[in-house]
């Protein structure tokens, strides 16, 4: 072997052990993970009547077809047979709710409805007469003489045959099953939350099989679809404007994993009502039974900082009629709130006897019927007076509900994260350079921010309570809700340019607490609608936003269904607006049966047109997606921010 081959062995050996000795330097070095790449949506043609629509409510649930002319709609109460014998019995309430029973309860409802009976009062009717007060007492002496009549022996109504002891059922059959028989009774939904307690039936993984339960009952026994097939449909799911991001991915996750469709779309209430009223922008107005949600919505897209959510709703003004029905000598004496069926039967009242008609005054005489399993058809008659305008104006003033101690204006909070989601809002947020935070910060404040701290804004508009005037815009055209939803939900960097130079250098932590407080006030005030519409509103960020709302108010949902109502809320957010927009806007309208449809199906309706859409096609989540990316897939498709 010659020199000059020796050398050249002896370089590659020496290459060879430097290559060997970088392998296990590299060895101990953890290379990050980068993140699967979530693919694009394809495009596909969809057969509309393979599209379900669920829209879940507190008291009903709405499903069909994306064809369907009308959905199918089941009252959202499940009936669970006790799993031992002796188990002690189980009913979630209906028109019972916390903070009825509070000391100052009835102090409470006794001032709310002196406030209504200024209210009557000063309005005056058609003809220019202002109407003459009716007590309770007039129509009392009338209604304690009544005896009911006996129409039938039989009422023809039979509690719901449990002999073959099904494990649960459902809507109208769980509605009608016997105290007296094993079964507990939970309603999945309540004030569009889950209904999540301390009690049987309370936990998450409960409330969403009785949710699994419900749906597919509906499913198989009316629109007449086997389980099995499933995996051939799509689904679009209906979710309230303030969610609960949590609940909102287990019911997807019960959609597309537990049910087996095939791909689901989420989208907000609010943005379908406007589809299905075709409307291309509108504060929708959701009064439900459990709740009233208000939100401004721009050519499909929700304003954030105007989505309000009011704790009260239909079952409240009938649990109201019922307290003013004692009041005037109600002559069905064993009513109680307690009973599922007396519950029903006050519903039906408030519907067939409640209005918002300034017109309809004095005294004047009723009949009604009950028809209970068991017992005999009975007919009653009854006067009433101004008890009958006095119970749906109580969504104008709440403190007539009587509710102490409970959060009555929710708002949007900030997201908290989610462990499967790890490059969120809040990862972006910490990984941004201290010195863009500043920058961004210093740039927003010059942008316009006034200097005058969160606080001393709130301070300096009037108090939220019932008979203050609503707070006007911040600046920038956000109303100081709207400035504390945004600062909840931009985090510290984007919150500090709502607050002035001086108040910048604050410690996040006092900061955050001052703000709490600041929302906690907010949400413990029970806005009436009309100044819950100002507010939502106002926090719109321009004012020719603000001209595009005043002129197209949607009402939706069963709640405000009162004949008079549509005029009733026109004069009051007419004499409420501000007076700088009384002269920009030419035509202030409230919409309460677009297109003569029911104003409790629009929002179904909305999701219906939804799956017709060509832009649909892109927010699809298919099943095997949702398995490999779980909750990434919703910030990724969903048509709002998630």
């Amino acid at each position: 072997m010659t020199q000059a081959e020796k050398e050249l062995e002896c370089g590659g050996k020496e290459k060879e052990k430097e290559r060997d000795k970088e392998k296990e330097q590299q060895r101990g070095v953890k290379r990050p993970i980068t993140p699967a790449v979530i693919p694009e949506a394809t495009h596909e043609q969809i057969q509309t009547n393979f599209v379900i629509v669920i829209n879940p409510g507190s008291r009903s649930v709405r499903i069909g077809r994306a064809t369907d002319t009308l959905p199918v709609t089941v009252p959202h109460v499940i009936a669970r047979r006790h799993k031992q014998s002796g188990q002690p019995r189980h009913e979630d309430p209906w028109l019972i709710r916390d903070g009825l029973n509070k000391p100052e309860s009835n102090e409470q409802r006794q001032n709310g409805l002196k406030m209504v009976d200024q209210a009557i009062w000063s309005k005056k009717m058609s003809n220019g007469v202002r109407r003459t007060p009716v007590s309770a007492e007039q129509a009392r002496a009338y209604n304690c003489q009544i005896r009911p009549a006996v129409l039938d022996s039989s009422s023809r109504v039979k509690w719901t045959n449990t002999g073959h002891h099904p494990p649960y059922l459902v809507g109208e059959e769980a509605l009608y099953v016997n105290p007296s028989d094993c079964y507990n009774i939970h309603w999945p939904i309540v004030r569009g939350q889950f209904n999540i307690h301390s009690g049987p039936g309370g936990s998450m993984t409960a409330v969403l099989a009785d949710l699994e339960a419900i749906w597919s009952h509906v499913l198989q026994k009316h629109l007449e679809i086997p389980l099995k097939d499933l995996k051939y449909y799509r689904c679009i799911l209906l979710v309230p404007n303030i969610y609960n991001r949590q609940h909102v991915k287990e019911v997807v996750n019960m959609l597309l994993l537990n049910m087996g469709f095939s791909a689901i779309i989420v989208h907000q209430e609010s943005v379908c009502a406007t589809f299905g009223s075709g409307l291309s922008s509108a504060c929708v107005v959701d009064v439900g039974d459990q709740k009233t949600s208000v939100c401004c919505v721009e050519d499909g897209v929700s304003h954030r900082n105007s989505r309000l959510c009011l704790a009260y709703g239909g079952s409240d003004v009938t649990r109201t009629f019922f307290w003013l029905l004692q009041r005037a000598g109600f002559p069905y004496r064993d009513c109680q709130l307690s009973k599922r069926l007396d519950c029903q039967l006050l519903q039906h009242l408030k519907e067939i006897f409640c209005h918002l008609n300034q017109d309809i005054s004095g005294l004047q005489d009723h009949e009604f019927q009950t028809r209970f399993p068991e017992a005999p058809a009975l007919l009653y008659q009854i006067r009433l007076g101004d008890e009958k305008l006095q119970a749906p104006m109580g969504l104008f003033y709440p403190t007539t509900f009587g509710i102490v101690g409970q959060k009555m204006t929710l708002l949007q909070h900030r997201y908290q994260g989610d462990p499967e989601d790890p490059h969120d809002e809040h990862y972006l947020l910490s990984t941004q350079s201290k010195q863009d935070q500043s920058s961004k910060s210093a740039a927003d404040r010059r942008a316009g921010a006034r200097p005058v701290g969160l606080e001393g804004e709130m301070s300096s508009q009037c108090g939220f309570g019932e008979t203050s005037e609503l707070p006007r815009s911040c600046g920038g055209g956000v109303g100081s809700g709207g400035v504390m939803q945004a600062e909840m939900e931009l985090g510290p960097t984007q919150g500090e340019s709502l607050m002035g130079a001086g108040e910048a250098e604050e410690p996040l932590s006092g900061h955050l607490s001052r703000k709490t407080a600041i929302m906690s006030q907010f949400e413990s005030k029970a806005l009436g609608l009309d100044k819950a519409i100002l507010h939502s509103i106002d926090c719109c960020a321009s004012d020719e936003t603000k001209r595009k709302m005043y002129s197209s108010i949607l009402i939706v949902g069963g709640g405000l269904m009162f004949q008079g109502a549509q005029e009733f809320l026109l004069h009051r957010i007419i004499n409420k607006m501000p007076p700088s927009f009384r002269r920009l806007v030419d035509n202030v309208e409230v919409i309460t049966r677009p297109k003569d449809m029911d104003p409790r199906l629009i929002m179904w309706k909305g999701g219906a047109v939804l799956a017709c859409l060509d832009t649909t096609q892109e927010m699809w989540i298919h099943q095997t997606e949702w398995q490999r990316f779980g909750v990434r897939m919703l910030r990724e498709r969903a048509a709002f921010v998630w």
